[in-house]
Order: C-alpha cells, then structure tokens, then sequence
C-alpha cells in the first residue's frame, strides 16, 4: 500500500475517493476509524492509499483533476 494523501477535510476525502473509484483504482482510507473515535479535535489524520501498482496512476489522476497540491512526498 502507497500512500497518496494524508487530510482531515472530509470534502476532499470524499472527492479523491470518487475519482480513483470511477477510474477503477483501488482506495483504501486508513485511520478512518480512529478519527471517530478521537472526535472533533482533528489530530489524527486519515491517510488515502492506493496499491503499489496503480500508486503512478493515481497519482498523475489527482493531478491532472487539480490535487497535486494535496499529495504525499514520496
């Protein structure tokens, strides 16, 4: 698993979730349990990941759709 992005803002989340899901890559939103549990505070961050070998192509799909900004160093 590839870590593409790492956010509390839920909107965005759902976004990227849509987009990799449409273009049939698969996403996984880790930590997103722990967020509930841990409330409103936002410490803890949710992490989207993709599968090693689409990570490239997700990550050229989130660019391309004005994500770069968002994504993970790596």
């Amino acid at each position: 698993m590839i870590e593409l992005l790492r956010t509390n803002d839920i909107v965005l989340i759902s976004a990227v979730e849509a987009l990799l899901r449409d273009a049939r890559i698969f996403v996984f939103v880790a930590d997103e349990n722990m967020s509930v549990l841990e409330g409103s505070a936002g410490f803890l961050q949710r992490r989207i990941c993709t599968s090693d070998d689409q990570a490239e192509q997700a990550r050229a799909l989130l660019r391309e759709a004005g994500f770069g900004a968002e994504l993970s160093e790596s």
